[in-house]
């Protein structure tokens, strides 16, 4: 009786939910995360038992409500997973997954005090977007839309923090890139909005901005530039052109010059990380689409100091 009890519980608080991102509000507020007045104990409930009674179109709206929220178990433990749950399950209506998707794309320009909308809403976007590819129902006008818009925000992430003890994660870059690899893997998006979004990538990996990654996100740049190499996206000439491109040294004259700036030396260090990730994993598999990511990669190498 108490666990039924819980769930009537939690679907009066889920029928309250509402959408909007109002202006002059918390994130937490202007998100309508009414979840934040449930009880812990019964939140970790839910979470036990695999969110199986809040996979429901509204569950999904209040888990997604509730991704700018600054306490990490309401943001991560319970509107992430349990968003993730619940598209998964398969139970939720197209109509609310369109709505998430507009709802989460425009938060991706959300610049928030606390810096945790936009990542987490890019995280939970990489889930709606993988519903399309297992059972498509966007438009190609769609795809391209979220590509372009997934593609502005990975270049542009300039928040590079990632997790922290008291506040979680926010790891916007590799957030970004979760999108990119979803929709790399998705047969229906197109060579150009892939070709946008490994562009993104080029420019968050060549980011003068003098943050060394160190929160693995080479590795989660690079999962996306796999998937559009074995799906053959790109000719080989163009792989290498690529690479060619990111080994470049400019504005430097040379690349022996980074060792006077934190900034370069940051940029070198980012890119040795990215072409030793992606060198790795590419020569050791045996997929021959991989091949021209493992010799791109060797030949940036030895281009590096």
């Amino acid at each position: 009786m108490k666990h039924a009890i819980l769930s009537l519980s939690s679907a009066l608080i889920l029928a309250g939910c509402a959408n909007s991102f109002a202006k002059g509000e918390t994130p937490s507020e202007a998100l309508g995360c009414t979840l934040s007045s449930q009880d812990t104990a019964v939140l970790e409930q839910w979470r036990q038992d695999g969110f199986s009674e809040q996979q429901t179109d509204d569950a999904a709206n209040a888990f997604a409500n509730c991704l700018g929220h600054p306490d990490p178990f309401l943001r991560d433990r319970i509107g992430y997973e349990g968003l993730t749950v619940a598209l998964r399950s398969g139970n939720i209506t197209e109509a609310t997954r369109r709505d998430l998707i507009s709802q989460l794309s425009q938060n991706l320009g959300v610049e928030d005090a606390d810096g945790f909308v936009a990542p987490f809403s890019a995280l939970a976007l990489s889930e709606l977007v993988r519903t399309d590819r297992v059972d498509p129902f966007l438009t190609a006008e769609e795809r391209a839309d979220i590509s372009s818009r997934a593609a502005s925000y990975l270049s542009g992430v300039s928040d590079y923090r990632a997790f922290s003890d008291s506040e979680g994660w926010r790891h916007g870059v590799a957030h970004g890139a979760d999108i990119a690899m979803q929709l790399a893997l998705n047969p229906n998006v197109t060579t150009a909005s892939l070709e946008r979004l490994r562009q993104a990538i080029s420019q968050q990996i060549t980011n003068r901005s003098g943050y060394a990654f160190r929160h693995s996100e080479p590795e989660r740049l690079a999962r996306p530039i796999y998937f559009m190499a074995t799906r053959g996206a790109f000719e080989s000439e163009t792989w290498t052109a690529w690479f060619e491109t990111l080994s470049d040294p400019a504005p430097l004259s040379d690349w022996n010059e980074a060792y006077q700036s934190e900034a370069e030396l940051a940029r070198l260090h980012n890119l040795k990380a990215f072409a030793r990730v992606l060198y790795v994993n590419a020569s050791l598999s045996e997929d021959e689409a991989l091949q021209p990511i493992a010799d791109g990669a060797l030949n940036m190498l030895r281009s590096l100091p």
